[in-house]
């Protein structure tokens, strides 16, 4: 088993440097120390996550300016991979992996087919809403103070 520098892996893996310190530290990447403390990732630990990120070859690359979204007015997009594709009937569930966050979207089982999409694959989530919704956390509540509630005016 060999074992190698966190920068000696970041550049087989083709993450910056900071980037896989950042997964060694929020556990991510599991690595050895050694003796002095420092990070050393083995080959079997960068074989999983070479196959983990590494998008479908059958495609090319996305582009980050296409032209085909050029006039597309949505300018909340994502990118990312396929992590998984599930199919019921009319509509598919694709869950998408963007940084270290999961997205999952609903679409048609058509749109799926049409896409060709499967796990691996570099995907674009496109973003267009006309509502957000924001909730608290437990954690941001300090007060136990009853919530006011006001009739809105019309």
């Amino acid at each position: 088993m060999a074992l190698v520098t966190v920068r000696t892996a970041a550049e087989r893996l083709g993450v910056a440097y900071s980037t896989l310190k950042r997964w060694v530290h929020t556990g991510h990447v599991r690595t050895t120390r050694t003796e002095g403390g420092h990070h050393r990732i083995s080959d079997a630990e960068i074989d999983r996550l070479t196959a983990r990120q590494q998008p479908d070859t059958r495609r090319a690359p996305l582009k980050t300016d296409d032209e085909s979204l050029a006039g597309l007015s949505a300018r909340n997009r994502l990118h990312g991979f396929v992590e998984e594709v599930r199919t019921d009937g009319l509509l598919a569930q694709v869950r998408l992996r963007v940084g270290d966050q999961s997205l999952t979207a609903v679409i048609t089982a058509d749109a799926v087919r049409a896409l060709k999409l499967r796990r691996g694959d570099d995907a674009l989530a496109i973003i267009k809403s006309t509502e957000v919704m924001i909730a608290l956390t437990g954690a941001s509540r300090t007060r136990n103070e009853p919530t006011i509630r006001r009739k809105a005016r019309r």
